[in-house]
């Protein structure tokens, strides 16, 4: 035999029942019933009134909303949406204030947004997948030259003629040492690389270099590299990002910057080549006459040793023979039986390999580096690796 189930409408009836009784008293019936003794006489008062109909649950929308919007105002953005399929919030509220502006104020912004999205006129960003998560060290703390460099654009000033130079500053960390300072006229991957093929013939390659996440050396793309900083990780150097948000894990190049804005780039020279020179002495003059309080006021060039690392050509990598080898297009895809899958730009021209964990998944190496994973039964994109450093 099956139990009887009561509607909530009952229970309260079989409430307010007993309560005209008056057998039991409303203590205990609302011990009973779980309610409190305000509800009961509420209850019962409801059915005083309207009887048993009045027992239901009633809407609790107010009666009248002070903010709520004009139809008028709702017609019209939908009818100005209709009209332009492609237009966002911003645009829309700017048509209506120029098209109706003797009338009371025009919806926010954030409104229109919201009809828009109640509407299903708005597409919703697509939520990613999310890929392995990779535990990272620390910021290295170097114990001797050329185990860090530390890189950044100071910030672009003029020189006395009106023309823009960007200062692309390389520092070795461990004893302070200025490697350049070129000025460029744009921070553009191309222009940084060459100026960067320049120094490491001359000092040699780093085993890390720390930069911030802007552009050109970081970016959005996979373990956060650029074209630049993947090209650094083919030349066998470990790139390490700051914390956005953090220079301050940057603070010692954040510090010659500041000295090279009071002493150089404030009182600028007629055009950028007068001021590349001026930059060059000052650097001489930094490096072997300046002492520095981080180095118990010796100079830097008193610190720096000579780098034995040499640059090398940049050749394909390699990956075991178990492993499945795919070549990455201009565009960043790969294509794998016979899907394209995005993997990165920065990884363009070179292979990445793919190592199966599972039945359907792989992971995805950039050489020693896991960039994400590649799901069979998934198109698109592949799942990018996420950081999380240790501190």
């Amino acid at each position: 035999m099956a139990w009887k189930k009561s509607s909530i409408v009952e229970q309260r009836f079989g409430l307010v029942r007993q309560m005209t009784v008056g057998k039991v008293s409303v203590v205990e019936l609302c011990q009973r019933f779980g309610v409190s003794r305000q509800t009961a006489y509420k209850w019962s008062k409801r059915y005083q009134r309207g009887g048993l109909g009045a027992l239901a649950d009633k809407s609790r929308r107010p009666w009248y909303r002070a903010s709520q919007t004009a139809v008028k105002w709702l017609r019209r953005v939908r009818r100005l949406r209709c009209q332009h399929p492609t237009w966002g919030a911003r645009k829309l509220r700017h048509k209506l204030v120029v098209r109706w502006a003797r009338e009371r104020e025009a919806p926010s912004t954030a409104s229109i947004s919201r009809w828009l999205r109640r509407w299903g006129f708005a597409r919703g960003r697509r939520r990613q997948r999310r890929g392995p998560k990779i535990f990272c060290r620390a910021l290295h703390h170097p114990r001797a030259c050329h185990e860090v460099w530390t890189v950044d654009f100071k910030g672009w000033y003029r020189t006395a003629n009106g023309q823009r130079v960007e200062p692309l500053t390389v520092r070795d960390l461990y004893s302070r040492y200025v490697l350049g300072a070129p000025l460029l006229t744009t921070s553009t991957t191309e222009a940084t690389r060459k100026e960067f093929i320049r120094i490491f013939k001359k000092h040699g390659v780093p085993c890390r270099i720390r930069c911030d996440n802007g552009r050109p050396f970081g970016g959005a793309g996979p373990r956060g590299l650029t074209r630049l900083s993947a090209w650094w990780v083919k030349l066998g150097i470990q790139v390490e990002f700051i914390t956005p948000g953090r220079p301050c894990e940057n603070g010692a190049h954040e510090q010659f910057h500041r000295v090279y804005k009071a002493e150089v780039a404030r009182q600028a020279e007629e055009n950028p080549r007068k001021q590349q020179a001026r930059s060059q002495r000052w650097l001489r003059s930094y490096n072997h006459e300046r002492p520095h309080e981080g180095l118990g006021m010796k100079t830097p060039a008193a610190v720096y040793r000579k780098n034995r690392r040499r640059m090398k050509a940049v050749r394909p990598w390699k990956y075991p023979r178990h492993w499945e080898r795919r070549w990455v297009r201009g565009n960043g895809e790969i294509s794998h039986r016979g899907v394209l899958r995005f993997v990165g730009e920065a990884l363009e021209r070179d292979y990445v390999g793919l190592k199966r964990i599972g039945e359907s998944v792989s992971e995805v190496y950039f050489g020693p580096l896991l960039v994400g994973e590649l799901h069979e039964k998934e198109s698109g994109r592949i799942r990018m690796a996420r950081e999380d450093r240790r501190r």
